[in-house]
């Protein structure tokens, strides 16, 4: 059990209830309207997945360049989604 629950695979489940999320919270707003449109939060779950896309690759131990294009694309999200609420 220990060997399932590494670094690695704990991020992969984590990414994968990012993603049901995302599909569960378009599904209702397209259903009822109501929330937040995915349009306004596409960025910020966009960030949070890139930036566990950078985790799971350095525990990987793939090469620095990687993860560190995952963690600027992870900024720009995030500027994206600041720019998007900033009022």
């Amino acid at each position: 059990m220990i060997d399932f629950l590494s670094g690695v695979h704990v991020v992969d489940l984590i990414l994968i209830v990012v993603a049901v999320e995302t599909v569960a919270i378009t599904l209702y707003w397209r259903k009822t309207g109501r929330g937040i449109t995915p349009a306004r939060l596409l960025p910020n779950l966009l960030a949070g997945a890139l930036l566990l896309v950078a985790l799971r690759l350095a525990l990987s131990g793939h090469p620095w360049p990687w993860y560190t294009a995952c963690l600027a694309l992870a900024g720009i999200a995030n500027v994206v989604d600041l720019r998007q609420r900033w009022r």
